[in-house]
């Protein structure tokens, strides 16, 4: 972890730097990661996150770390599907990531403590977070990897973003939340008249039992007898609250109020809780034969219709209809990329719905769609493999994030390293296409140069 130096170390660091070789005379600059290292506007997005970020701190104080290494640090993070302490450990072991992050020497210490990853993304927000997916999709267009009439024709889906929960069976809930209320108490000196601390792990395993036995009569008599002990503690606790001090208070109402309920919730109930940790988590059917329910929240993505760049990415809590998040969803990626989306292609998840000044396509509309019209139609499955990426690739397939906030973020971080995987797989293409063009056009008797800038 970085700290500031003193002046003699400061001075001393200087003397140590006329001796040692420059980053980019040791790397290969025609590398992708370092031709996109010295496209990247840097600059532009310092600025537009200064708004976010708080002040520089007082005097005497630690100062901030570069915004340019944090930003290349969750860019390469979420490029690669790593962790915090994962990507902090790459970065230290390869000098291109150093190079991109903006560093002139190689660096032999960790760019910072992992955790300054989590505090840095809390505060940057939502808002944040899409300027750092806006910034690629303005290198794209700097690049000319895509032109501007290419962000008037998107394509809009949605998929699932699963919370990082176990499965939520009745068994697991009910003994999940008599031990964390039993924890609670004894944290917070609260002697329980019984804590059930035999009781619940074996009708939680008699349960899981009979379940595997398809013995459904006697799961659902271990079930009553777990809500039963679950009641018991909550009233227990609920009349010995006068004794505990304010702060502790807060804290067992919060608890109190989820284990409640799951206490009341049955089977056909709407709006069940799934996970006491995370009270955000919905459950969400989307047709799949293999997976009939997945449990987080609703995400949508826009891409490019033509060259699969996203162009947008949101989280929408709630399990709303996908057509009632289309309008979201356009009014994002017009705001990221400066382009009024004109045409979205969407499936008929979203029929029934119309946006203005938007021609929405869908295979719903057979009778009043053009034959071009029907070949754009053709074109929506290409998001699908794109999202197989995002979430595979990119880490979208589950969010170990905390709350609802970090599922937004979380949604548009992927995104971002999935528009950074674009970019480097798009650079070494052009490097390969320019190196077959100076091949047909150079005379045979002289030397091919190499392309060094793009």
């Amino acid at each position: 972890m970085r700290h500031r130096p003193t002046a003699a170390a400061s001075g001393a660091a200087h003397a140590d730097e006329l001796f040692r070789s420059r980053l980019d005379g040791q790397i290969d600059l025609r590398h992708p990661l370092a031709k996109l290292a010295q496209r990247m506007p840097w600059q532009e997005l310092e600025e537009a996150l200064s708004m976010t970020l708080p002040p520089a701190p007082v005097a005497g104080g630690r100062p901030a770390l570069p915004v340019r290494l944090m930003a290349g640090l969750l860019y390469l993070k979420h490029a690669h599907n790593l962790s915090d302490e994962d990507t902090c450990l790459r970065w230290l072991e390869n000098p291109y990531w150093q190079f991109f992050t903006g560093e002139v020497f190689f660096q032999t210490a960790l760019p910072c403590d992992p955790s300054s990853l989590v505090r840095w993304r809390q505060r940057l927000g939502e808002a944040g977070m899409e300027e750092l997916l806006a910034q690629t999709i303005a290198t794209a267009r700097s690049m000319k990897a895509i032109t501007p009439r290419d962000l008037e024709r998107v394509i809009v889906d949605s998929t699932v973003q699963e919370k990082a929960v176990a499965y939520p069976t009745d068994s697991r809930l009910l003994e999940a939340g008599r031990k964390k209320l039993v924890l609670l108490a004894k944290r917070h000196g609260i002697v329980l008249r019984q804590s059930y601390e035999r009781e619940g792990p074996t009708l939680s395993r008699r349960a899981g039992g009979y379940a595997h036995a398809r013995q459904f009569k006697r799961m659902q008599r271990v079930l009553r007898r777990q809500r039963t002990l679950l009641g018991r503690v909550i009233r227990d606790i609920n009349r010995k609250l006068g004794g505990v001090s304010d702060a502790a208070r807060d804290t067992l109402q919060l608890w109190l109020e989820r284990a409640q309920r799951l206490h009341r919730q049955r089977p056909k109930d709407k709006g069940k809780l799934y996970a006491l940790h995370a009270p955000e988590v919905e459950c969400i059917g989307k047709g799949k034969a293999r997976q009939p329910y997945e449990f987080g929240v609703k995400v949508g993505l826009a891409v490019t219709a033509r060259k699969g760049l996203i162009v947008g990415a949101r989280s929408f809590p709630g399990t709303p209809y996908d057509g009632d998040t289309l309008a979201e969803q356009l009014e994002q990626a017009g705001i990221l990329t400066g382009t009024k989306p004109k045409v979205a292609i969407v499936d008929l998840g979203y029929r029934g719905r119309e946006v203005d000044g938007v021609e929405i396509l869908h295979r719903g509309k057979p009778k009043r769609l053009t034959r071009r019209q029907w070949a754009w139609v053709k074109r929506r499955q290409a998001i699908e493999p794109i999202i197989g990426h995002v979430k595979d690739d990119c880490g979208m397939r589950r969010c170990r994030l905390k709350g609802a906030q970090g599922d937004a973020l979380h949604a548009i971080a992927c995104a971002a390293g999935y528009n950074l995987r674009w970019l480097l797989r798009w650079i070494a293409l052009f490097c390969v296409w320019l190196a077959a063009v100076l091949i047909e056009c150079m005379p045979p008797s002289r030397s091919i140069p190499t392309p060094t800038t793009i």
